[in-house]
């Protein structure tokens, strides 16, 4: 028996497939092998194809299919993982209206930070745990004031997750976290964020049907499983934002756990059973996958959008393709921890959530065209990314998260040696590398909601640690230093910002 799960981002589509009875990897794949675009259309804006997740989710399933010889008919049960906070719009027909507005878009800042002064800030805090922000109400009510003729032919808004779901079963549902994370969910009144939809102006009737994490979410329709190969009616049964499904794939799920991540961006994601908020939004909590009315749980998340895609647009922008990332890592394990006093802000992928919504684009700071070559730019790059996560994770150590212990799958920057030293010693936690990824995920939640797995215990029951990475007090202190540098020149470029 096997289970199947999407993990829909904005880098690439993976499907992983596996096997119910261990819980381990028999297969996966991605595509495209490069990664994917995203258009910009203005300064500031991210957009992306919904169609082209769909393509490539249909050519990463062709190839694991292929790769494991399965029968197809053994698939028991199908779960999406899906990069958070986009925003997708249909007509009635479920044709897309416009491109995705995606995680990273920053055009509806100014409208959020609205809704927030007139709504109150107390009232957002209390209600929704965040400010209404750049997230996807936020991005509803953009197109509302600046495409009304799209506008008027909405007949539903989705996530992601929700758009790949649609066209796996042909049915438009959401998820109570999914609403959550698009800042839609009232906490205080366990239902959905009424004053913030009608301060947007925005009818509840565009709202799918939300339905939880882990459930029936419908069953795959014969078209999308001739598209896909495979088999009519399998189970669609699980559905979460990509770092909910990271710490579900960490095993991650009780208050105190911790899960990071580093991908196209970079995020700490910390469980609490309290509903807790940071004073300025800088940090944000979400309903994670296994909350419940008499069992709270909540994800507190740091996100910094410019982590692997600085890295990427060294390798393939600066170095013009030249090296692989393995060279790049081993070239840059060369250089002293410091870079020799070259500090990069990667803050260059539209605004940052930790700096209060500021867009201040990436920096390279105190270049020495006598000392400095391209190998000090690999350090610099990764240090910065380490330095900006361990910014971060002071705002959630101030709400009260206690974090000792760090779990993190060996994909994406946790490959680095270099990223995994410099994460390690300078936030002081003990590091815990294992053989995960998005797409496990997915399946493992597809076989937990589909009550395959009896247990957590017994879905997890074959997660396999890697390495335990312990700090080094001598590296904490050359690291310590050459943040404290990092951080000053971040400090001074906020303070010219405010200007």
């Amino acid at each position: 028996m096997m289970l199947l799960g999407f993990d829909i981002g904005s880098s690439s589509i993976k499907a992983g497939l596996v096997d119910a009875e261990s819980g381990s990897m028999v297969a996966w794949a991605n595509s495209p092998e490069q990664e994917l675009a995203m258009n910009a259309p203005q300064p500031g804006w991210a957009e992306q194809n919904p169609a082209t997740w769909w393509k490539h989710a249909k050519l990463a399933t062709r190839k694991v299919l292929d790769k494991s010889e399965i029968n197809p008919e053994e698939i028991a049960a199908i779960g999406i993982s899906y990069q958070m906070h986009g925003l997708i719009i249909v007509d009635q027909e479920h044709n897309v209206l416009r491109p995705a507005i995606i995680w990273c878009d920053g055009r509806a800042v100014d409208i959020g930070n609205r809704a927030y002064q007139e709504l109150g800030e107390d009232f957002c805090k209390q209600h929704f745990l965040n400010s209404p922000g750049n997230f996807t109400a936020s991005k509803l009510r953009w197109v509302k004031e600046n495409e009304p003729e799209i506008y008027e032919r909405v007949h539903k808004f989705m996530l992601p997750g929700d758009y790949i779901g649609m066209k796996l079963t042909g049915k438009i549902l959401t998820s109570v976290s999914g609403l959550s994370e698009g800042i839609m969910w009232d906490y205080k009144k366990h239902s959905l964020a009424k004053e913030l939809l009608d301060f947007y102006e925005i009818d509840e009737e565009l709202v799918p049907e939300a339905v939880l994490n882990f459930s029936d979410q419908r069953k795959l329709s014969p078209e999308a499983a001739s598209e896909l190969g495979l088999q009519p009616g399998t189970p669609v049964t699980y559905r979460a934002g990509d770092q909910p499904n990271n710490a579900l794939s960490l095993n991650v799920l009780d208050p105190g756990e911790v899960a990071s991540t580093a991908g196209t961006s970079g995020v700490i994601y910390g469980v609490t059973d309290q509903p807790l908020y940071d004073e300025y939004s800088r940090v944000n909590t979400f309903i994670h996958v296994n909350h419940e009315e008499d069992h709270e749980r909540y994800g507190v998340l740091l996100c910094i959008n410019g982590t692997g895609i600085q890295n990427s647009w060294l390798k393939n922008k600066m170095f013009n393709s030249q090296y692989s990332y393995q060279k790049m890592n081993e070239r840059a394990a060369k250089i002293p921890v410091g870079s020799e006093g070259i500090s990069i802000l990667p803050f260059g992928n539209g605004p940052e959530r930790v700096l209060k919504n500021s867009n201040i684009g990436a920096h390279i700071c105190n270049i020495d065209f006598n000392r400095h070559n391209e190998a000090h730019l690999m350090r610099a790059a990764q240090e910065g990314i380490a330095f900006s996560l361990n910014y971060g994770l002071k705002v959630m150590k101030e709400m009260g998260l206690t974090i000792n212990t760090i779990r993190v799958g060996s994909g994406n920057m946790f490959r680095s040696p270099v990223f995994r030293e410099a994460f390690t010693n300078i936030t002081g936690a003990t590091v815990e590398l294992y053989d995960s990824n998005g797409a496990l995920g997915a399946a493992i939640g597809a076989g937990l909601g589909a009550g395959i797995f009896s247990s957590r215990e017994e879905a997890f029951n074959n997660l396999e640690q890697i390495a335990v990475l312990q700090p080094n007090k001598e590296k904490q202190e050359l690291y310590s230093e050459a943040y404290e540098s990092w951080e000053k020149i971040l400090l001074e470029e906020l303070s010219e910002n405010s200007l």
